[in-house]
């Protein structure tokens, strides 16, 4: 097996077996968490992201190229993230791997301290408008993307999805740095600092519609504090609540592409409204 590293040919020297066609296996045994297309284990200090499926080759390539691009950006910040070391081929599945940064989730820490949640969204917010503060013309649309979502989903009639697509185009064209999946899961706590992970799927594009997806994660995996974020981040950055609002159907329609059964119902009642107080 090849690993590239820094752009150069590599072979890998850490794998445990091989196999009766003399292929090398690594033996992947710290399953840490996975997604609907890959799964993620801890290996000798690195967090390693292995795709499903072999043909999923374009989307390891193209996350770890947007990985790189966001590193080459935030390191002129103060928000950290972990360095990606080499995108490699394991078993047949493409994979990338990445700095292990050790510490606890703000998910964590409101589940074990609940009475200081709001103060950890807090933290969230000023971490997502730093973020913000970032321009990145080299990533790909945000809107590009989608309306890529929209036009493939099933679950919707096409006058819905022409509706959607066409509030889409009509809202403002910016090229700000969007995470695009930011949640308390996503920031880790430890002695050196705070870490922003998983952004495999940021975009450049209008912060509002990233707030928006901010807040449908945050609705969907903590009620309770959402109104909260929402409130706090439209305070903090000078935005009009129901600019950020107004992206809310789109964001949800997008969101549904996932065919996550258990968000269905959820994101179906936000693609049906239309206008708020």
């Amino acid at each position: 097996m090849a690993i590239f590293t820094n752009g150069i040919l590599k072979n890998c020297v850490v794998f445990l077996n091989i196999n009766f066609k003399g292929e090398f296996i690594m033996e992947l045994k710290n399953h840490i968490a996975e997604s609907a297309l890959y799964d993620v284990y801890e290996s000798d200090g690195m967090a390693v992201r292995v795709y499903k499926k072999p043909e999923y080759k374009e989307k390891c390539l193209y996350a770890a190229l947007t990985h790189a691009r966001v590193e080459t950006t935030l390191c002129h910040s103060s928000i950290k993230m972990p360095i990606i070391h080499d995108v490699s081929v394991i078993d047949g599945k493409w994979s990338m791997s990445m700095d292990w940064i050790k510490g606890k989730t703000l998910a964590e820490l409101i589940e074990e301290n609940p009475d200081k949640a709001e103060s950890y969204i807090a933290k969230m917010v000023d971490i997502q408008c730093e973020i913000h503060q970032q321009y990145m013309p080299l990533l790909s649309k945000l809107k590009d993307k989608l309306a890529r979502q929209i036009k493939t989903l099933g679950q919707i009639d096409e006058i819905k999805k022409y509706e959607l697509l066409t509030r889409l185009d009509s809202m403002p064209k910016h090229i700000k740095l969007c995470h695009n999946n930011l949640e308390p899961k996503n920031i880790i706590i430890n002695d050196d600092g705070v870490y922003v992970i998983d952004w495999g799927s940021a975009r450049q594009g209008n912060a509002s519609a990233d707030v928006a997806k901010t807040y449908l994660l945050m609705c969907l995996h903590h009620p309770k504090l959402a109104d909260y974020y929402l409130n706090k981040y439209c305070q903090l950055s000078g935005t009009s609540k129901k600019y950020v609002q107004g992206w809310l159907p789109i964001v949800a329609a997008a969101q549904l592409e996932k065919n996550i059964e258990s968000e269905k119902e959820f994101l179906l009642k936000w693609i049906d409204v239309v206008e708020y107080e």
